[in-house]
């Protein structure tokens, strides 16, 4: 899969723009502000319909215009396809794919995979358990569309039992029938997810562990561990014993949507004991990690956006992860810096064609 064109209209910052790309590494440089993070981000609305760093659509768009429109012409093994991803303000979004309209957004994920390295992902480690979950559940999404589908059924459902505990609380009444018809659906969706979180896990953290004892050199154990609230219980069982719980609450405390993975680093938590280059570092070889599960799970080679990478990582860290994206597993790769000479002088020593647009 190779992206060969790329048209932003209205974009971010960006008015208009179109790039050709024509070889393996991409980069585009210049100062803060000028908005290669901006291109990069357009290159990831293509494949997932939205935007890696804001999640309100219309605050896309450029301002005091109208729209935006992100456009991608790619090259795959047999065939040439077009993807176009437009927004009007007060119309809804719009994704085409070779002139045809989604009906459903999540029909689209996975067909055009690609996996972002940015320093946004230090909210992996900072955030909540919500920051870890989507992280997982992208990685699954792109090459499972059942369990996309069971998730955004998941989702609904919590959303529409809190309403009924809501309901519930502000008539002063009780229905454990009702109820019990939202837990039935909990309970069939959210075990399904379980088990494939699990599974992915199982198979995911071995590659993991793996790049990061390349990145580091083999001198830091690391630990990427699962906990679920069904590891206790049967979902059933969990929803009964917390009825009354939520009914105080007036929200479903008990299920997959608690999930988390715990980061370690040896036996301590990374967010408190990791330095800035052992998070960034870990956040790379999770990253990396979810590029190769995706190959190995699809067949279809990712494209990687390396955005700002080289902050905060130390020359030899720089030197690992460069021999890493000289393998011929990885394909297209695009990278963002502030300094033109030391990303050149990086990707010289990359054995593969590059261009470099300045910004």
């Amino acid at each position: 899969m190779f992206l060969q064109k790329l048209s932003l209209v209205n974009y971010k910052n960006i008015s208009s723009k179109v790039f050709d790309f024509q070889h393996k590494i991409t980069c585009f440089v210049g100062h803060n502000g000028v908005g290669k993070t901006n291109v990069m981000d357009a290159i990831y609305y293509l494949s997932f319909a939205k935007s890696y760093f804001n999640s309100v659509a219309i605050q896309n768009i450029r301002h005091g215009e109208e729209f935006f429109m992100v456009e991608g012409n790619y090259q795959m093994s047999d065939r040439e396809e077009s993807i176009v991803c437009s927004l009007k303000k007060g119309q809804k979004k719009i994704i085409k794919r070779n002139g045809k309209a989604y009906e459903k957004f999540s029909d689209h994920i996975g067909q055009f995979p690609l996996v972002i390295v940015s320093p946004a992902d230090r909210d992996l480690i900072l955030e909540g358990s919500d920051t870890r979950r989507k992280f997982v559940d992208g990685v699954i999404a792109q090459q499972d569309q059942q369990y996309l589908q069971s998730l955004l059924s998941y989702n609904k459902v919590v959303t529409q039992r809190n309403a009924l505990l809501k309901f519930f609380a502000a008539n002063r009444t009780f229905d454990a029938i009702n109820l019990n018809i939202y837990n039935e659906q909990l309970v069939r969706f959210g075990t399904e997810i379980f088990e494939k979180r699990k599974t992915f896990l199982q198979d995911f953290i071995p590659i993991f562990n793996q790049r990061y004892q390349t990145i580091s050199d083999g001198k830091e154990e690391v630990g990427l561990i699962y906990k679920s609230q069904l590891e206790v219980a049967p979902f059933e069982q969990l929803l009964e014993a917390s009825v009354e719980k939520d009914r105080v609450l007036q929200y479903t405390s008990a299920g997959v949507h608690k999930d988390d993975l715990l980061f370690a680093l040896g036996e301590f938590p990374m967010k408190k004991f990791g330095s800035q280059g052992q998070q960034k570092s870990y956040l790379i070889a999770l990253k990396l990690a979810q590029f190769d599960f995706i190959k190995l799970k699809s067949n279809v080679t990712p494209i990687l956006l390396l955005d700002d990478i080289f902050d905060k990582l130390d020359e030899r860290r720089v030197a690992q992860l460069v021999s890493l994206v000289n393998e011929d597993h990885f394909g297209q790769i695009f990278i963002t810096d502030t300094h033109a000479g030391r990303t050149e002088d990086v990707v010289k020593t990359i054995n593969k064609s590059y261009q470099m647009f300045q910004l």
